[in-house]
């Protein structure tokens, strides 16, 4: 494929946690925590904090970020609970996602070791500004709808599945970035900025802020913003006000959503998130507004319907991801497009998008189920979705070819009402829904969102 997509601006090893509500209660045990200290703003200093931390998310069926302040305590969390070591960061985990449809990227990285170069696929090739530094993992918490962990006084149960991020990690603090993006960029046909959360120094954050909002306006291609938690609060909106004027997209889950309204709305009452939305675009003034969901996903702008194949190409990576994990495949990919979507979140779309009048598109959250979900790195699965359909079409465009015929649906192949979505916040939430098969759809046969390559067959029928 010759299309260059540069995927920035950092990444990870993740040691992710497999869930284990013995071992967490034998940790926590010794410490006697109550029910009523868990609070998920708890700063997390010790051992005992950081399950404080942990069980407080398990309530609440919460997803996040959080920064230790020592690697030493996550460490010893790591050391005892089982997991495996991943790759992460919201560049790199899209660019994993592209490769099941055998999609090409270059991805930016702030370090670059031994462990992440022998996890990178073949198609992936990385950049960074330091080389044969280590990168510090992140510890990640992933907890499934109903887990149950029994405290001091009482039982904690997750009302929904989510995932926890927790961090020390100085070179993302500090994000940075090669010289070699100036040239890369000039010649990509797709850039994604994401990754910026981390950086606590508010010097830093103005150069790196500046560098990226430069690189942004010298791009040729498309530009995508993905948000994120940032770890200083207050930095999250200096970044906004910087880069949503100067990206293409600006996309961002429904915790980045309510965190910049100040409360959350019922996600599938239509008067809610419609004003929600109004308020959003208030405040981010991009040409187009992606949210994703564990309802739905949408795009609201100007040129929302230009993205609704990558919508729906989105929702279903973030859903395959779900099932699947980094066990997915091409043909985990094909069979998602099949399933049934949300029905209440049909309904929704349908309703959200007629209010739109051509400025909304909506696609409802595919309707799976497994014992064993992954709830993360489905945002990043979404963002790589979302834009190895974008890479098809350009790919299809500069070969002069037609973007149906080379497998990837344009706009107008997507079903009004029928649709997939989500895979946006980063755990259940960020399921999506692609619409249905050809029988459940709710609207006219749509072309599949992304034929993986090589598989020798034309466009699917499934819209999500």
């Amino acid at each position: 494929m010759d299309v260059e997509l540069v995927l920035g601006m950092s990444g990870t090893v993740d040691y992710e946690v497999r869930w284990d509500a013995s071992a967490i209660e034998s940790l926590a045990r010794p410490f006697e925590i109550s029910v009523a200290e868990l609070d998920v703003a708890t700063p997390v200093t010790d051992l005992r904090s950081l399950l404080v931390s942990i069980l407080s998310f398990l309530r609440d069926g919460g997803g996040g970020e959080r920064s230790a302040r020592s690697a030493t305590v996550l460490e010893e969390l790591a050391a005892r609970l089982p997991g495996r070591a991943t790759l992460g960061g919201t560049g790199v985990r899209a660019a994993l996602a592209m490769d099941v449809v055998g999609v090409p990227s270059t991805v930016h990285l702030v370090a670059l070791d031994d462990t992440a170069r022998g996890l990178l696929p073949a198609r992936v090739s990385a950049i960074t500004a330091v080389a044969d530094e280590p990168l510090v993992p992140h510890v990640i918490v992933q907890f499934p709808r109903g887990a149950s962990v029994r405290v001091a006084d009482g039982v904690v149960s997750a009302p929904r599945s989510n995932r926890i991020i927790y961090v020390n990690d100085r070179p993302n603090r500090e994000l940075p970035l090669s010289a070699e993006l100036d040239d890369l960029v000039s010649r990509a046909d797709v850039l994604l900025i994401s990754g910026v959360n981390a950086i606590v120094d508010d010097g830093l954050l103005a150069d790196r802020v500046a560098r990226l909002t430069a690189l942004a306006r010298a791009a040729d291609g498309l530009v995508v913003f993905e948000d994120a938690g940032y770890h200083e609060p207050a930095f999250g909106v200096r970044v906004r006000d910087a880069l949503a004027p100067v990206v293409d997209v600006y996309g961002l889950n429904e915790d980045e959503l309510f965190g910049y309204l100040g409360a959350s709305v019922d996600l599938l009452d239509a008067d809610a998130v419609e004003d929600a939305l109004r308020r959003a675009e208030e405040l981010i003034p991009a040409s187009c507004l992606v949210v994703h969901t564990r309802h739905w996903a949408a795009a609201v702008g100007e040129r929302a319907t230009e993205y609704a194949a990558a919508l729906r190409g989105g929702a279903v990576m973030a859903t395959t991801r779900y099932v699947h994990g980094d066990a997915m495949t091409a043909d985990d990919y094909r069979r998602t497009a099949q399933a049934p979507p949300q029905a209440a979140s049909v309904a929704f779309a349908a309703e959200l998008e007629r209010r739109g009048a051509g400025r909304i598109v909506c696609v409802p959250a595919f309707d799976v189920d497994t014992d064993s979900p992954t709830t993360v790195g489905l945002g990043d699965s979404f963002v790589g979705g979302f834009i190895a359909v974008l890479a098809r079409r350009a790919a299809a465009g500069a070969a002069g070819a037609d973007a149906v015929g080379s497998g990837v649906a344009g706009a107008d192949d997507v079903p009004r009402a029928a649709g997939a979505a989500v895979g946006g916040s980063h755990a259940e939430s960020d399921v999506v829904d692609p619409s249905a098969g050809p029988e459940a759809a709710a609207g006219p046969a749509a072309v599949g969102p992304l034929e993986p390559a090589g598989s020798g067959a034309g466009a699917e029928r499934s819209p999500r």
